[in-house]
């Protein structure tokens, strides 16, 4: 018997620094079993549940001793099962985890908010970092030593000369003014008796630094501040030191950093970590003199533990090529898209400047462009923004020069390296793959070479767009975009467990909202009260978007069994439901209401008003427009989506046992479909406006009624057909487009739109090079020219439908946590082999299939034969349905089937079990 496995608090494996008294606990039950019957916690802190009759792994609450600040327990948990014959044994102890609480209450502070003293403030991109230095002596080596930080801005904390911890981009991205996270650190190995030094290194971040499209800065604040404690414990007592006005201010070799423009370092004005000297002004011969530190007004309501794991350097690439171009810039090739940064260990003449410019794709001269990531200014009609990602780095010639630019991020395949006269090798350059450290769950392969590449540059665009939040993508914009994260989120649960990473996500999104209910674009962000006044304001609250409050939690719910995300977010979905329901309610098109000057009484139940999207960058439909869409009618969108949320929420409110509740809210759901079907469907069962994205929508969404689903299934696939077999979908409705054809009869042309080679298709972006999703079908025209984002994930969702139809795993309906599940595989365009996994709250569900010809077996016709295997986790039931009926339901184990690929076959053969 093994024993339980990836033990989790409040999802997170690194539970450091949590700000809730009362963790939930889970773990995987111990492979091999069929059911888990009891379990026993105990903990260091004298907790212990005894045994506990429960088949629960998940959500349990911890009931031990009371919790308070600074409080550490390791717990452990065994568990009692029986295997296939009934047989009840006891699992060994697991592994302990340990839990740390980090400080709860604003009176666990002495600390202060400190900062610079900045007369003057450059210009945002320009301005500088700071080195925030205090020493102190200490009698004794602390045998315990802590340390608590944050910042409005970007830090970085070391201690003695060495970095603490290996996070990235502290203290993260979260809506500052009600959510700051604090960072815990153990620090007690980096201290000594004697002199020591603390050093916090700050910048300007997503707090007053540029960001987004419009480039926005000072958004959170005009003065970046830091606020550390370091608290220990030795033989000599307890000693707390804190930020105050006696820790020194220097300059840093940081001449500027920002998340969109890039680094500009300077190691000659570098004090290389030593402790300032008021009146000394350091090697550079500009760098301002040590000054005393600013106290600064700053919250200590907003801080708060980790819900999300910590943003690192997950991945490592080396160069795969470095070409010397004739003006003397190198190249350098990574030969895959990514977020984050170089590490650059040849840094040329000292004194000299080197610029490292950034950028997915190369222009005709063989160089870096950058001109397709140019964001519009909309404020000038036909002008652009400067694109950004460009670091500068001057040597100073000391020993071990290293330049590793982690004030700024970049979106990046290509680096233009410019102005150094060395060649360089491969060994001098690094790129640096910097996101959220998400744990992979899940896993796809199948025969066809160019489904595999399109899996893995799918994979690769959601690592590079998930820093701290999911976002749009990591070069132009770096922006929480609300709609991009609803639609991606159920193919990113399969492969990554990303349920503490939407918590952190959806806990800024309710910040966000708008007193009326509207869901702002985008979270993290610096509240209503700016978001609803700025110039761009007018396009928040748009149907696809705003429903991401609903949609993910409910997607999260699903993947994970954690209703407790349900009940965070059902206040918000209420309030944005308000929104929405009053709108539709009391407002009327203006094209509607001349052409009906007395409203029929479903038009109550039509969202036809406000500013929407819309269906968003269709192939073939007209170039994007936010001002017209401000009175154009996009209500069949819009309705379609306050259906979708209104039926989803009904469900969500009968998880939470709110059972009036979900009753009207089926009702309203009844209503909302039966007005859109008398809008929107013409007397012969037609969708007009008639497009592939309302047709896949009225059959996702099911917004008519099942006597209408063949008509509009005809109805959908002669559009596809009309367009030479290429999908025509834009952002919204491209995730539904294979299921509905497959759910509805057309599997076949689901395949053949899956393995289009000509553009519009995803197979056109493998065959072009893509390393990562486009935001454009057209990323890379046919003549190499690039357009817009390289790496947007939104069209990747499409990898679910390998999944859950080429290899055949998904959730049973009604099912959360994968309970239970339904193994189906669906082959197509000769496909010859699939397979996938994935790691549920139970543990590894496994699904492999093969086709090959073979003699007759009993019960199976002469020809091809599908030989498939499952591996079930404990706890779980699994249905697989073959070729024949009916379906086989089996539970845990190993176990191996076989089938004949024709539909006429007879019932799938079991042919072996095993635990």
């Amino acid at each position: 018997m093994t024993a339980p496995t990836r033990l989790r608090a409040e999802h997170l494996s690194e539970a450091m620094g949590l700000t809730t008294t009362v963790p939930r606990l889970s773990w995987t039950p111990p492979a091999g079993t069929t059911a888990q019957t009891a379990y026993r916690i105990t903990a260091g802190n004298g907790w212990d549940t005894g045994k506990v009759e429960a088949g629960t792994c998940s959500g349990i609450r911890y009931s031990g001793p009371a919790l308070g600040s600074r409080e550490r327990f390791e717990w452990r948990v065994r568990t009692w099962n029986t295997d296939e014959h009934g047989t009840e044994t006891t699992s060994d102890w697991s592994e302990p985890m340990p839990v740390e609480l980090g400080l709860l209450h604003t009176a666990d502070w002495t600390a202060q908010w400190i900062g610079p003293d900045e007369p003057e403030i450059p210009s945002p991109g320009e301005r500088p970092g700071y080195a925030l230095t205090k020493t102190f002596t200490l009698p004794a080596a602390p045998h315990r030593a802590r340390a608590y930080a944050t910042a409005n801005g970007i830090y970085e904390l070391f201690i003695n000369g060495h970095r603490v911890g290996d996070q990235q981009l502290t203290p993260g991205s979260t809506s500052y003014n009600t959510t700051l996270q604090v960072q815990a650190y153990d620090v007690t190995g980096l201290l000594r008796d004697g002199s020591n030094t603390i050093r916090g290194v700050l910048t300007d971040g997503w707090y007053r630094g540029t960001f987004g499209y419009t480039r926005d800065a000072d958004m959170y604040g005009t003065h970046t501040a830091f606020l550390a404690q370091l608290e220990l414990e030795s033989a000599a007592g307890k000693q707390v030191i804190g930020t105050d006005s006696s820790w020194m201010v220097s300059a840093t070799e940081i001449l500027g950093a920002d998340l969109m423009a890039g680094q500009r370092v300077d190691f000659s004005t570098a004090d290389g970590g030593s402790p300032p000297q008021p009146g000394n002004s350091g090697t550079g011969a500009c760098a301002p003199k040590p000054h005393h530190a600013v106290v600064r007004p700053g919250s200590f309501a907003a801080l708060t533990g980790p819900l999300a794991p910590p943003t690192r350097v997950t991945q490592e690439l080396a160069p795969v090529r470095i070409t010397r171009l004739a003006n003397g810039n190198q190249v350098v090739d990574f030969g895959q898209n990514i977020h984050g940064w170089v590490r650059l260990m040849k840094l040329g003449v000292p004194g000299e400047s080197v610029t490292l410019e950034y950028g997915e794709w190369l222009g005709e001269d063989g160089d870096v462009t950058r001109d397709h990531l140019r964001p519009l200014d909309f404020r000038t009609p036909g002008a652009f923004r400067e694109a950004g990602q460009v670091d500068t780095v001057i040597a100073a010639g000391a020993e071990g020069e290293v330049f590793e630019p982690r004030h700024s991020t970049h979106g990046f395949q290509f680096v233009s390296v410019q102005g150094l006269e060395e060649d360089l090798q491969p060994a001098d350059i690094t790129g640096c793959l910097v996101r959220t450290d998400l744990e992979r769950i899940g896993t796809f392969h199948c025969s066809d070479e160019r489904l595999n590449k399109l899996h893995d540059i799918v994979e690769w665009s959601f690592r590079g767009n998930s820093c701290e939040v999911p976002t749009d993508c990591p070069q132009r914009e770096k922006a929480g975009w609300t709609g991009d994260w609803q639609l991606f989120v159920p193919t990113a649960a399969y492969l990554y467990d990303v349920t503490g990473f939407s918590r952190k996500w959806l806990r800024d999104v309710r910040a966000d909202q708008w007193d009326n209910g509207v869901i702002a674009n985008i979270s993290p962000s610096p509240g209503p009260a700016v978001t609803s006044t700025e110039f761009m304001g007018f396009t928040n609250g748009s149907g696809g978007w705003g429903d991401a409050v609903v949609m993910v939690p409910w997607e999260i719910y699903v993947a994970s069994g954690d209703a407790g995300i349900l009940a965070e977010n059902w206040e918000a979905m209420q309030r944005w439901l308000r929104f929405v329901r009053t709108t539709a309610e009391t407002q009327r098109h203006a094209a509607r209401a001349a052409a009906r000057p007395v409203p029929a009484p479903h038009e109550q139940y039509l969202w036809d008003t406000g500013f929407h999207f819309g269906e968003w960058m269709e192939p073939a439909g007209p170039e994007p427009d936010l001002f017209a869409a401000r009175t154009a009618d996009h209500g069949i969108v819009a309705t379609a989506y306050y259906r979708h949320t209104t039926h989803l929420m009904a469900r969500i409110a009968a998880v939470l046992a709110l059972d009036a509740e979900a009753a009207e809210l089926a009702e309203l759901s009844h209503r909302i479909r039966h007005a859109w079907e008398t809008e929107y469907l013409n007397s012969l069962g037609r969708v007009t406006p008639a497009s592939q994205a309302n047709c896949v929508r009225a059959l996702a969404f099911e917004l008519v009624t099942p006597g209408h689903r063949p008509a509009v299934t005809t109805q959908l696939t002669g559009l596809v057909q009309e367009a030479g077999t290429h999908l025509g979908t834009g952002f919204l409705a491209t995730p539904y487009l294979l299921p509905v054809l497959a759910d509805n009869g057309e599997l076949d042309l689901a395949y053949q739109l899956l393995m289009q080679d000509s553009e519009p298709s995803w197979l056109t972006m493998v065959d072009r090079g893509a390393t990562t999703m486009w935001e454009l079908w057209n990323g890379i025209d046919a003549n190499g020219t690039p357009h817009q984002s390289l790496n947007h994930y939104s069209k990747g969702a499409v990898v679910s439908f390998l999944h859950r139809y080429t290899a055949g795993l998904r959730q049973a309906p009604g099912s959360a946590g994968w309970e239970h599940i339904i193994i189906e595989p669906r082959p197509g365009a000769g496909l010859t082999s699939a397979s996938t996994s994935h790691h549920g709250p139970r543990g590894l569900i496994g699904v492999q299939w093969t086709v090959s010809g073979g003699a007759a077996l009993e019960g199976i016709q002469d020809g091809d034969v599908l030989t498939l295997t499952a591996t079930i986790p404990a706890g779980t039931t699994a249905e697989v349905r073959l070729p024949g009926e009916p379906a086989a339901v089996v539970g845990p184990g190993h176990h191996t089937f076989l089938a004949g690929t024709g539909a006429d076959t007879a019932q799938p053969q079991l042919m072996r079990s095993t635990l």
